[in-house]
């Protein structure tokens, strides 16, 4: 019984300690998220205002006139 008991203690300890562990990585995966988030929104910021030049450029081009 008491061998039993020693187990069960032991499996509790781990499980406790597994369950620490991955609330400890489920934080840092939540800060990478977050971090990642932020990234994209700054890139599609970036891209939108790549584009908006790139428009600018382009009606800045002459025409061409296409030769038949």
């Amino acid at each position: 019984m008491v061998n039993e008991l020693n187990a069960l203690e032991s499996k509790i300890v781990q499980v406790a300690s597994l369950c620490r562990g991955l609330r400890a990585e489920n934080a840092a995966l939540r800060q990478q998220l977050a971090s990642a988030e932020v990234d994209k929104r700054n890139l599609a910021e970036r891209m939108a205002s790549a584009r908006g030049r790139l428009e600018q450029l382009a009606e800045q081009l002459p025409a061409v006139k296409a030769s038949v």
